[in-house]
């Protein structure tokens, strides 16, 4: 049996054991389940549509930096529920990072750049612009 290695099955097929199983229930999601992405050409421009299933809006976070467009999410989640007389048998938290760096060019600025979050899915549109050419500079040789 060969093991499975660009997915979270690698350890499952390699180690089939009770450790292993006990590791996927603390790994429940693998890095690849976030942030699933397509990006679409168009005459215009590049639409990149940014999968962010249980994120709000302001848990997104996008900088433009030397050409590139960095989006991140953060979020951490903590179970408070009951009051203090409540004898806890088990509470989990969750806490999640990610981040996605797309090039898109050092001509194209934040004003160029259009986006939106709509049903757990970053809509961003970015225009196609050719490079700007620096205008000759001429000497004049007396």
């Amino acid at each position: 049996m060969l093991p499975v290695i660009f997915n979270n099955q690698l350890f499952r097929d390699l180690l089939n054991n009770d450790f292993t199983k006990d590791m996927e229930k603390v790994f429940r999601r693998s890095e690849c389940d976030l942030m699933r992405t397509d990006i679409k050409e168009t005459e215009k421009g590049f639409d990149i549509h940014i999968d962010l299933p249980g994120f709000k809006k302001d848990e997104i976070n996008a900088e433009l930096k030397d050409g590139y467009l960095n989006v991140s999410t953060s979020k951490n989640v903590e179970n408070t529920s009951g009051d203090a007389s409540t004898k806890y048998i088990l509470r989990e938290r969750y806490s999640s990072n990610c981040s996605r760096s797309f090039y898109v060019g050092e001509n194209i600025s934040e004003e160029d750049i259009q986006a939106s979050f709509e049903n757990g899915i970053l809509n961003v549109h970015i225009p196609k612009k050719e490079p700007q050419e620096e205008p000759k500079k001429v000497i004049n040789i007396k």
